[in-house]
């Protein structure tokens, strides 16, 4: 009886000291970096397409071929319009091509230097704009310039200042030139953007000839022939929507 009294305590005890080891006695995991956060960097690569408004001023100066002075006069007010474009983006260089076509309601006037009994009235009435551009991107800010050529749609008319008639026949011109721009635009959408734009128009010169209607001298005679010189001055909020890239990620 004792005999096997000491053999079932001796199997305990093998069995106590054979017991699984708990888990404060197991090594600790291995540490496993998190990996790394996604910045998002924005692509300005694609087609747009978008909306622009806001402010210009047509510097206009007549002078009669005689020579005699005309003078000069700014004619102001507000323009609207669109414009659609392509970029390519490489690294942070940004080209593009736009074309933008606008209305305007740019009047301006200034009695005649030389015969001050006629005012001299200008106003242009639309502008087209087509353009390359090259830009310096910061994710999504965008600064950048452009130039090409530029076409405006204008009205001359000179005005008898004694019976307040117009003394002429008006003269509708449509003339090229160039244009020079800066802009700055931010992308606040993956695929929407919000810019201001400052442009400047060179028109060069224009000979018009002005043809009497009866008020001041005979109808169908000449009543004078001016060079008219131009140059406009745009101040522009633009906002555009981007197909083609949305934004892009990069580790």
């Amino acid at each position: 009886m004792n005999k096997l009294l000491i053999g079932v305590v001796g199997a305990l005890a093998i069995g106590l000291g054979a017991a699984p080891a708990t888990a404060a006695d197991l090594a600790p995991r291995p540490y496993t970096k998190a990996p790394p956060m996604i910045a998002a960097i924005y692509d300005w690569s694609g087609f747009y397409v978008g909306a622009n408004g806001g402010w210009g001023s047509s510097r206009s100066c007549w002078d009669l071929t005689a020579p005699v002075a005309g003078g000069c006069h700014d004619a102001t007010g507000g323009t609207i319009g669109g414009q659609i474009g392509y970029r390519w983006q490489s690294n942070n260089l940004v080209f593009g091509l736009e074309a933008q076509g606008n209305w305007a309601d740019l009047n301006g006037r200034n009695v005649s230097i030389d015969f001050s009994r006629f005012t001299n009235h200008s106003r242009l009435d639309a502008f087209g704009l087509f353009t390359g551009q090259i830009g310096y991107s910061w994710d999504a800010t965008l600064l950048y310039v452009k130039g090409g050529a530029a076409v405006t749609s204008n009205r001359y008319r000179s005005v008898d200042n004694v019976s307040g008639l117009q003394a002429a026949d008006s003269v509708n011109d449509t003339r090229w030139g160039g244009v020079v721009g800066v802009g700055l635009e931010y992308g606040f959408a993956p695929n929407w953007s919000l810019g201001f734009e400052y442009d400047h128009i060179f028109m060069g010169n224009s000979s018009h000839t002005f043809i009497n209607n009866g008020v001041i001298g005979a109808p169908g005679t000449t009543f004078g022939t001016d060079n008219i010189r131009q140059d406009v001055d745009l101040v522009t909020a633009r906002i555009n929507y981007r197909w083609g890239g949305p934004a892009i990620a990069r580790y």
